[in-house]
């Protein structure tokens, strides 16, 4: 069995192992394929798993021995799943993996603009706090999570990991989700509508699909809705921001802050505004890069090879 797998590195930059893997067939492992080589490289292949190089109709049409395409993250845009299920191919995924890393990161940005932690150990790096008058000092707005409304925009498994800490926490939790307000957790109440999470949130968190109907969900009209003193916390996917907008709003005071672990272009160009907006926190899609979440999307990746040559797929979306 030919296992060919395209770009490695983002999953395992070398701090896992990929011994198991390749106990199930002759495996290649390239830390990253540039379009140009994908059918090349992938040629003879068997097995071949993704995660961000793109796996097209063209691509598939011309892997005649390809039978199993394993997508290694949740999403699977990456792959022509209609083409691949016209050539009898199965396309996989790896769902629920980087759940609790993901909603540890919501709070690792909410709290580094409520606290600012960052900047006062800088400042105390350079002899600030030894040069002070008095005990302790502050030159930024300090907020409390507790009593504030925590807003949420999608309520999957992440969702409901971020609602159960924002309750930790002793905020108020309304949720804007297709569920019904029975089927939500205790202490979750349920948005009418956007327009209401909007102007009642402290703390706005996305965690929905991005579709047609989802990009720019945070645009100049939504944000203008929103508290000027709430904060945006985006580690779902970048597109659902228009990213001129948010920026435009932190410049002008609009809102108060902004944490984004997701950018519509991945990496960055070096003009994308969010990088030099005022209060704005940019981390580089880490959320779901600890290493225990990393060791999961191992796990459930070489599971879900071998359920496929067993003739027991999981995990299929195609």
């Amino acid at each position: 069995m030919k296992i060919i797998v395209l770009d490695g590195y983002g999953m395992n930059p070398g701090d896992l192992s990929w011994d198991r893997l390749k106990a199930l067939g002759e495996v290649t492992v390239y830390d990253r394929t540039a379009p140009s080589e994908t059918i090349e490289r992938s040629a003879g292949a068997e097995i071949l798993l993704t995660n961000k190089t793109i796996i097209d109709r063209n691509i598939i049409e011309n892997l005649p021995d390809l039978k199993y395409i394993g997508v290694l993250a949740t999403g699977y845009n990456v792959v022509d799943t209609v083409a691949a299920r016209e050539k009898g191919i199965v396309v996989t995924n790896i769902p629920a993996y980087s759940t609790d890393s993901v909603a540890q990161m919501v709070f690792s940005l909410l709290l580094a603009i409520t606290n600012n932690v960052e900047h006062y150990t800088a400042d105390n790096r350079t002899g600030r706090w030894s040069r002070n008058a008095d005990f302790c000092y502050w030159d930024s707005p300090l907020m409390e999570l507790a009593g504030k409304t925590f807003g949420i925009v999608g309520f999957g498994n992440i969702g409901s990991k971020v609602a159960g800490i924002a309750l930790a926490f002793g905020m108020q939790v309304l949720a804007l989700s297709s569920k019904p307000a029975d089927a939500l957790p205790a202490g979750v109440a349920k948005a009418k509508n956007l327009d209401q999470l909007l102007s009642e949130s402290d703390v706005l968190s996305l965690h929905c699909p991005l579709t047609d109907s989802t990009k720019h969900l945070i645009n100049a009209s939504t944000l203008a809705k929103m508290k000027p003193s709430a904060i945006l916390i985006n580690t779902g996917r970048g597109p659902l921001v228009d990213e001129t907008a948010l920026a435009a709003a932190l410049n002008s005071g609009e809102l108060r802050g902004a944490g984004v672990d997701v950018l519509s272009c991945e990496p960055p160009t070096i003009d994308n505004p969010l990088l030099y907006a005022r209060n704005c926190y940019t981390t580089p899609h880490l959320g779901w890069a600890t290493v225990e979440a990393r060791q999961r999307l191992m796990d459930i990746a070489v599971a879900n090879v071998v359920n496929f040559i067993e003739g027991t797929p999981t995990n299929v979306v195609n």
